[in-house]
């Protein structure tokens, strides 16, 4: 028969031999649990410094006017070329107008559409007068060589007393006035063509004058399409800064639209974390918005400077007053599988990136 003491041991000791397996178990699971994240952290660089950044693009007013009228809303979608904002027309409609009726009286001067200007009109009349004077040239230098003939003979013939005198008169006074008209002549060629090199100058101002009209009205065509602003991508609008019968002047932001394609993270690594980080390696990416959800991703570039370089006021490591601090190097992470339509990665938001070195 037992003793009630050896019982009351054998009790004790069972609760200590159930427990043991547990303990082991328990121990088991810490030594493989943490062995697999030694091997992880070896294997991989993590950092929490990181956020999905995006492309956000503020809507600028390139023209200035009334607003007639806003049709997005903030957080609404939109494509690419969907109306956003109507700036009222009226002025530039007048400004088209005036620029249509200065290209028609620039169409009048240098002609358009094969049909001859004023212009073009002035230079081949200055060219006709020219040709007429060239005709009555060589017309008066056949009279004067006629003349000329004529008072050779009849000084023979006076010589030899067979004429008059009086017809050697005649004959000298002749080969004079066919001099006298070969000399005005003359200076009207050089009047006719002063006048066709001042035409074909005018040709070519109205021409010039013609070039600028058409550059003025398609101005004040463009100027026009601006009054009409659209969306520059497919994206959600965002900030919202104007409203209806505002005044917006050329420059004026009017609401901000953040891009759907864009897909990067800015991680900030040590720079003891950079030795075996090379592009294209694998990124796995923790959203702290959507727990279970991991991203991928590859690294894409990395910043040739480190953050501080690019602070308002970088670190001065020259005063003196030097402290070793460990810099943080801007990598982009280029995100090839998100979390899903329903789940979207919006700018701003905070990840933590594990990236693949080996």
């Amino acid at each position: 028969m037992a003793s009630p003491n050896t019982s009351t041991a054998d009790t004790a000791a069972r609760p200590r031999n159930k427990a043991l397996p547990v303990l082991l178990v328990i121990a088991v699971i810490g030594l493989v649990w943490g062995g697999k994240t030694v091997l992880y952290n070896q294997a991989h660089e993590s950092t929490e410094n990181a956020q999905f950044d995006g492309t956000i693009i503020p809507v600028i007013a390139k023209v200035g006017g009334f607003v007639t009228a806003v049709r997005a809303v903030e957080n609404q979608r939109v494509a690419i070329g969907d109306p956003l904002v109507q700036i009222d027309t009226a002025e530039y409609l007048m400004r088209v107008q005036q620029s249509d009726a200065e290209l028609a009286a620039a169409e009048a001067a240098a002609g358009s559409a094969g049909s001859a200007g004023q212009a073009e009109a002035a230079v081949q009349s200055a060219s006709s007068q020219r040709l007429v004077i060239d005709a009555q040239i060589q017309s008066a230098r056949a009279a004067v060589a006629k003349a000329t003939a004529d008072l050779a003979r009849v000084k023979e013939l006076v010589a030899k007393q067979i004429v008059s005198r009086q017809q050697l008169d005649a004959a000298q006074a002749s080969a004079d006035q066919a001099n006298a008209a070969l000399a005005a002549a003359e200076r009207q060629s050089a009047t006719a063509t002063a006048q066709f090199a001042g035409a074909q100058a005018g040709a070519k101002f109205a021409l010039a004058r013609l070039a600028g009209a058409r550059a003025t009205r398609a101005n004040a065509l463009l100027q026009l399409g601006y009054t009409h602003v659209t969306a520059p991508l497919a994206g959600s609008v965002s900030r919202k800064q104007v409203e209806v019968g505002q005044l917006v002047q050329a420059g004026q932001p009017l609401l901000t639209l953040v891009s759907d394609t864009s897909g990067l993270i800015v991680a900030n690594f040590k720079e003891t974390q950079l030795a075996n980080m090379k592009l294209g390696q694998s990124v796995t990416v923790e959203v702290d918005a959507y727990p279970g959800c991991d991203a991928v991703g590859t690294v894409e570039s990395m910043s040739a400077a480190t953050g501080a370089r690019f602070a308002l006021l970088p670190p001065d490591n020259s005063t003196g007053n030097f402290t070793k601090v460990v810099q943080r190097v801007p990598v982009r992470i280029k995100v090839t599988t998100g979390c899903g339509a329903t789940r979207p990665l919006r700018p701003g938001m905070s990840v933590t990136v594990h990236v693949s070195i080996k």
